[in-house]
């Protein structure tokens, strides 16, 4: 949620930080400005809306200043206006905040009485005014900075620019991404190392609780009770490339047609196949001792929560061990009795939200060993966790989650598949038949994508609707989750998924002609009772899309339309399979409504706030 990007180098900067900001526009956000120091005076311009909106004030900036620092705001204290867009500052100080303070409001009261005077509703104009105080007392800008944070709670990633100190730009984080970028002459710093790849690939990722000085031609970095530390570069090989649309209407439509390469690369990467075996260090086997873990808890929200439901189905028959779903944003609020024995597994595309990280300090408090999947290396949950499965999916640029979604579960697989060899609970022929059946996953997800134009097509007989609901059973059921998550997310239709039991204990209610029931309903081992589910929605006249064989005589019969689906003889791979024609399904209903799929209203990527 929200984009920083900053520069100070000798290169003319507005539109520089303007093209970061365009690359941090996937992360959700309702406002945007861009503020540089030159002839000391910081000039500053913001807008509401789109980024297109701040566009012709730009010429109003000195075209030929070389620091400055730009934010895309997502609205948290404050009606999204100009007033609350960052950057926050005066003459003299000016700041970008990502985060929440969450004691701002007990702050603010102490300035209003000082006689300070306030031009947004923000939590974030509290640190102009605390550090502009400061700053009338102690004359170095990191002792005034080393001051204040003792009086700040939250969350926060902050970028500062004061106008007596023109050659360096301070930047501080707290529970909220950010990362330096390192160049010859220049150097950055950014929310997210997506907006610099196009500048630079050596970066530092600060920790919790570090601030640091950027200057042209260096960096120092302290922590919080002002001890120096020694700089960490590392280099992220990341294509410029695959930041682009590559030719697609929409990156979202783009992650969904890389799903079938993904995959495949997962699988090579992961399986040895011949042995029969799979890269322990890759999937962390060596790191976890199962033999001392008496239960597992996964942790995530959103679309990584249905993931960890998906995991709980794969796991559990693999490991003979049980496994708790958990939505993060509750997890640590709640007494769950978790100990050294418990394996906690974090799941995150970003790496960075905020209640899962969270959950895993909450976890390490306990004793327990911590497991991160994620996407983005260096980023803050794998580096707080024990170890990280990496997906290596690539950047995943489209809100609604995708690629990463299908890459979670399958390393969900993968995980089950080498533990369980590991642990001794999986036989030989049950891994071969895993295997032989992996193979061929990343072919059929071709042929479910094949079928695009005739989900778009079927997609025209229901993007009138205003609501929709999703069933399935077994493995299928957080699949169905997930469908109506993805189209709620970009279509602004109302959906909700079910288990398919459960729609006679009270969802039934709700079916008539009006409301459309899109089921899923591969042949594997429950899928009589799929159909027989879907005999008590045809007899109250409720309209069917079905989720299925493209030649299933029977599931036809109950449907106005049926959506093809290949078929694998696995339920784990089958839901992943499944996915695919919802994806495409969600995406077409949202290209019929005209909506902005790539960046939905009041949607971020990167869910940094709890």
């Amino acid at each position: 949620m929200c984009g920083i990007i900053g520069y100070n180098g000798k290169k003319p900067c507005v539109d520089l930080i303007y093209s970061g900001l365009q690359k941090l526009e996937y992360r959700g956000y309702d406002s945007s400005g861009v503020a540089v120091l030159a002839n000391d005076k910081i000039n500053l311009v913001k807008q509401k809306g789109k980024l297109s909106h701040l566009l012709p004030f730009l010429g109003s900036l000195p075209q030929d200043a070389s620091l400055g620092m730009g934010h895309t705001r997502w609205a948290t204290h404050g009606v999204p206006s100009t007033e609350n867009a960052h950057p926050h500052g005066e003459e003299r100080v000016s700041i970008v905040h990502n985060g929440i303070l969450e004691n701002y409001n007990e702050l603010k009261i102490k300035l209003l009485e000082k006689g300070q005077r306030f031009l947004s509703e923000t939590d974030s104009e509290v640190i102009v005014h605390l550090l502009h105080d400061e700053l009338e007392v102690v004359a170095d800008v990191r002792k005034a900075i080393l001051n204040i944070v003792d009086k700040l709670q939250g969350a926060y990633a902050l970028g500062i620019m004061v106008h007596d100190h023109p050659d360096d730009v301070y930047v501080v984080k707290q529970a909220s991404p950010l990362v330096i970028g390192v160049g010859e002459g220049e150097n950055f710093f950014a929310s997210d190392a997506l907006a610099l790849l196009a500048h630079t690939k050596k970066f530092i990722f600060l920790s919790d609780g570090e601030i640091a000085r950027i200057g042209k031609d260096g960096v120092e970095i302290w922590d919080f009770y002002g001890a120096k530390k020694e700089p960490n570069i590392v280099t992220v090989d990341s294509s410029e490339a695959s930041l682009e649309k590559g030719g697609y209407r929409h990156y979202m439509l783009k992650e969904i047609y890389e799903q079938p390469t993904v995959l495949a690369n997962t699988i090579q990467r992961m399986v040895c196949k011949d042995q029969n075996s799979f890269d322990e260090k890759l999937l962390c086997s060596d790191k976890i001792n199962l033999t001392n873990i008496r239960k597992v808890h996964v942790v995530a929200c959103g679309t990584a929560y249905y993931a960890g439901m998906m995991g709980k189905y794969i796991l559990e028959p693999k490991l003979e061990i049980p496994v708790e779903v958990e939505l993060a944003s509750e997890f640590r609020y709640r007494d769950s009795f978790i100990d050294d024995k418990t394996l906690i597994i974090a799941v995150t595309q970003s790496g960075e939200t905020a209640d899962t990280l969270a959950s895993i300090k909450h976890a390490k408090s306990k004793g327990c060993k911590t497991l991160a999947i994620c996407n983005v290396p260096y980023s803050s949950i794998p580096r707080e966790c024990d170890a990280t499965i990496y997906m290596e999916a690539g950047p995943e640029i489209g809100v609604a989650s995708t690629k990463a979604f299908t890459s979670m579960v399958l390393n969900f697989y993968l995980l089950g598949l080498a533990w369980g060899q590991r642990m001794g609970t999986q036989s030989q022929t049950q891994l071969q038949n895993s295997l032989e059946s992996l193979v061929k996953l990343p072919s059929l997800i071709e042929q479910a994508l094949s079928h695009e134009a005739l989900i778009s097509e079927i997609a025209g007989s229901y993007f009138e609707d205003h609501h929709c609901l999703f069933v399935g059973r077994g493995h299928q059921y957080p699949i169905a989750l997930e469908g109506a998550l993805k189209l709620k997310e970009i279509s602004y239709i109302h959906a909700e998924g079910y288990a398919g039991g459960e729609l006679k204990h009270g969802p039934i209610a709700l079916i008539d002609r009006s409301m459309p029931v899109l089921a899923i309903a591969p042949p594997l081992s429950d899928y009589e009772k799929v159909i027989s589910n879907l005999e008590e929605i045809y007899a109250r006249e409720g309209r069917i899309l079905g989720l299925g064989l493209a030649d299933d005589q029977k599931l036809k019969a109950l449907c106005s339309h049926v959506i093809p689906c290949p078929f694998i003889d696995d339920p784990a791979l089958q839901a992943i399979l499944c996915s695919v024609p919802l994806q495409l399904f969600a995406y077409s209903m949202a290209i019929h409504r005209g909506t902005d799929v790539d960046q939905p209203r009041n949607l971020a990527k990167s869910v940094t706030v709890e």
